[in-house]
């Protein structure tokens, strides 16, 4: 008997504590405010309704159909075609190993601060005091205890989670940490809004600059953004949604996993350039000077607004960064159960065995972002395998479906038959033809520039780095994903049967 939701909202909150991640408060407001300002959410929500919405539906729907993980579901779907669920588990494997960092560094920072313990100078304390960070990309270096410790405690929580299965364990979870989250997140957002310059930092993230979206650049962004953030390629839709009961509306349950994902993006955006604009009116600045996206923004930019903070910015900080500790929680749980899942079904084991092992090995490897050298193999790691391991799988699942395949006719009966919004010709234009045409000229570009500037010191590699950094470092990461998913599907399945086990409902389809 396969394990389900036990309500229909124990999935959404479960769909949408996946999509929402570290990528939302810390990567949207700056691609935003990079890209157009509030001319950004033009091609913003046409992306979403294009791509974004439309993907979520073929995942979900691939996943309630097929009754498995990623891989089984494809293997289900074409047996030549169960590569492309493993090469997916495989980018999650990856992510999972330096992600559960991220959140471990968080942890260590809701802590300090109460008493703002990274002093003036967060910069010099992030890279310095705290990270250790190595002198040169490559050298591991030894542990640094104040990394170790809290990685420990977030891999703990994820795999306890993942013990206790779906209901029990992940769906209960995400009914603890997502309305916590949002609440969290409210009364950092009503803070930030109250301060001095508060105005200035909304009027720069909000005001339209309408020439911009006549850049293509602009809306690749856009549709990167969407990609990105809505969990899209990682397996991870798939496998959530093979726990839906039968009766499961699956197009509504997409619309609303992909408008709460952007709603939060746009609060997070709120609250982050209200307080950036109260940055820049205590620096003497303008709101351009301060702006910044990722890890800068999160862990140096911020507890410089909590040390200039009026009140209780011991409070403030300690909320910022438990929400992040959160939303990394609710993704990295969701990014585990893929491969969780997957090794359970292709070799028959019992779900404690696969979180053992899957999460075992992961743990393990993550050791290594727990280093002195731990910030650059994280760096490479992550760019590599998320333009060249998300983003790609989502071009050749499109192009695999829709166009060698021929899936999306069957796909659309299936969710029309249990759905309320039924699916038209929109849908496979969508993903028939916008969605592989927008990502084949993200891969294309992607793919010149990296190339360009392997072993050609003029164009240079990404952030710099070594040929031979980004040679093991970032390609390599990359290319284990897809071998080993050749390498699973050459694998028989414990049971010679479970590939052809689609109950009636499924063959009728």
């Amino acid at each position: 008997m396969r394990e389900q939701w036990g309500t229909r909202a124990g999935f959404i909150l479960a769909a949408v504590g996946s999509a929402i991640g570290l990528g939302n408060i810390w990567r949207f407001p700056a691609v935003a405010y990079e890209n157009g300002g509030g001319a950004f959410f033009i091609p913003y929500l046409f992306a979403l309704l294009t791509a974004g919405i439309p993907l979520l539906i073929l995942e979900f729907t691939i996943g309630h159909k097929y009754r498995g993980s990623a891989p089984l579901s494809y293997a289900r779907m074409n047996r030549k075609a169960e590569w492309i669920g493993w090469w997916a588990v495989f980018v999650s494997f990856v992510i999972s190993t330096y992600y559960a960092v991220i959140i471990a560094w968080a942890m260590s920072y809701s802590v300090f601060a109460i008493n703002q313990t990274w002093g003036e100078d967060t910069e010099g304390f992030l890279f310095g005091d705290y990270l250790n960070l190595a002198e040169v990309p490559g050298q591991v270096g030894s542990f640094v205890p104040g990394v170790l410790i809290p990685l420990i405690i977030v891999w703990v929580v994820t795999l306890g989670v993942l013990f206790r299965g779906v209901q029990k364990g992940i769906e209960w979870a995400n009914r603890i940490f997502i309305p916590t989250l949002v609440v969290l997140f409210l009364i950092i957002v009503i803070r930030a809004v109250t301060l001095p310059g508060a105005v200035d930092g909304l009027q720069a993230f909000f005001e339209p600059n309408f020439e911009t979206i006549t850049s293509g650049s602009v809306w690749v962004a856009a549709y990167g953004q969407i990609f990105f953030s809505l969990s899209i390629a990682f397996a991870i839709m798939i496998t959530y949604s093979s726990y839906l009961p039968k009766k499961s509306d699956i197009t509504n349950n997409a619309f609303i996993t992909g408008f709460s994902n952007s709603s939060f993006e746009l609060l997070a955006g709120i609250g982050v350039f209200a307080a950036l604009g109260f940055m820049a009116m205590q620096a003497g600045v303008g709101v351009s000077e301060v702006v910044a996206g990722g890890i800068g923004l999160a862990f140096v930019v911020f507890p410089m607004i909590i040390n200039e903070f009026p009140a209780l910015n011991g409070l403030f900080g300690f909320l910022f960064f438990a929400s992040l500790v959160l939303a990394g929680l609710s993704s990295l749980i969701s990014i585990s159960e893929t491969y969780v899942k997957g090794i359970s079904e292709k070799f028959g084991i019992s779900r404690a065995k696969a979180v053992t092992i899957g999460g075992g090995i992961a743990a393990l490897i993550s050791l290594v972002f727990a280093t002195q050298g731990g910030l650059f193999f994280l760096d490479a790691a992550d760019y590599f395998i998320n333009q060249f391991g998300v983003a790609f799988i989502g071009l050749v699942q499109v192009i695999a479906i829709a166009w060698i395949m021929r899936k999306l006719n069957v796909f659309q009966d299936h969710a029309n038959g249990i759905s309320d919004i039924r699916l038209g010709l929109w849908w496979k234009v969508c993903l028939g033809v916008i969605t592989p045409v927008v990502l084949g000229y993200m891969m294309f570009d992607l793919f010149r520039t990296n190339l360009l500037g392997l072993f050609d010191t003029e164009t240079g590699n990404y952030e710099g780095y070594s040929d031979a950094f980004i040679l093991w470092g970032g390609w390599a990461v990359a290319a284990f994903a897809i071998i080993a998913g050749f390498v699973f599907m050459a694998i028989r399945w414990r049971s010679r049967d479970i590939v052809d086990e689609v109950d009636s409902q499924e063959r009728e389809g």
